[in-house]
């Protein structure tokens, strides 16, 4: 899966003001990444606020990334949930023939144990016609994947190729990375340590502020990848306030309001997110001036 090397974006779902779907919003947003050089986009991450979505506007946020994406990068589909029955129906009947993978969420509410994760993702491992990428958030869980189960599915599934690691627990994605079956890929899933993920022997990262700024983040995982640590780090350092800013109320509603302050979408989140604050908002401005000033 050496297409999913690299810097991935979760992509927002761009809203008008009334709340709806923003169909050109989102194509900017995607032509934004592509010319700003990620590797690939996913699509209904958390990000998009997909749980707040209907069928058919996860529908609508799907052909207008595949037609604006027009097979220029990898798509991976953010398909998940904590009904294992219901998310392997939906993969039985979901077209996939344009993704290279599926992204799908350890059950979140239920609260499972080590054993019912590891059944849960068995389920969909057998029913997937396109290989798995794990992703362990415990902060939006309430559960942690722990290294033993991710490791004993790495090895039991030749599908399943890698996980999004958001636990941000350096020693927890050290020990994936030691044991884990060869290709088996470490995507960093928190921003703030995307570098040091890539640097332990991680494959990349699936961003959120990659997406607001594709061209400094993706030059920050190359360069990680390759090796260079003090360019890297010359990013990441430059990078830091926003990696934590973009978060401080929420997410979406940072990284929304870097695409308000670039003029490529509105700030609107649907509820139970609300919009962020005008003091935030002016912090982040402050940020993405500082960082145009700045050498790189």
């Amino acid at each position: 899966m050496e297409q999913l090397i690299g810097t991935g974006v979760a992509l927002i779902t761009p809203f008008r003001e009334d709340v709806s779907v923003d169909v050109e919003a989102l194509e900017k947003v995607v032509e934004h990444n592509i010319q700003g050089g990620v590797d690939y986009l996913v699509v209904l991450g958390t990000t998009a606020e997909s749980a707040t979505l209907s069928q058919a506007e996860k529908q609508l946020v799907v052909d207008v990334v595949v037609r604006t994406n027009a097979g220029r990068l990898p798509l991976v589909l953010g398909v998940g949930g904590n009904n294992t029955m219901a998310v392997v129906h939906e993969l039985k009947t979901l077209d996939l023939s344009d993704f290279d993978a599926i992204l799908s969420v350890s059950p979140y509410y239920n609260k499972p144990t080590q054993e019912g994760i590891y059944q849960h993702f068995k389920l969909i491992a057998e029913v997937s016609p396109i290989p798995i990428i794990l992703y362990n958030v415990p902060s939006r869980t309430g559960s942690n994947m722990l290294p033993s189960t991710t490791l004993r599915l790495a090895h039991d599934f030749p599908n399943i190729v890698g996980i999004k690691e958001a636990c941000g627990d350096a020693v927890q994605i050290d020990k994936i990375l030691k044991d884990r079956p060869e290709g088996f890929l470490v995507i960093s899933g928190d921003d703030a340590t995307a570098l040091p993920t890539v640097l332990a022997g991680g494959a990349g990262v699936i961003s959120v502020l990659g997406q607001g700024l594709p061209s400094l983040f993706s030059d920050m995982i190359k360069f990680g990848l390759e090796g260079n640590v003090k360019e890297a780090y010359r990013i990441h350092h430059r990078l830091s306030s926003l990696m934590l800013l973009i978060f401080e109320e929420g997410n979406p509603t940072g990284i929304k309001s870097i695409f308000e302050s670039k003029g490529i979408s509105r700030s609107t989140v649907r509820l139970p997110l609300v919009e962020a604050t005008p003091v935030l908002k002016d912090k982040i401005v402050a940020s993405l001036v500082q960082l145009d000033r700045a050498h790189v």
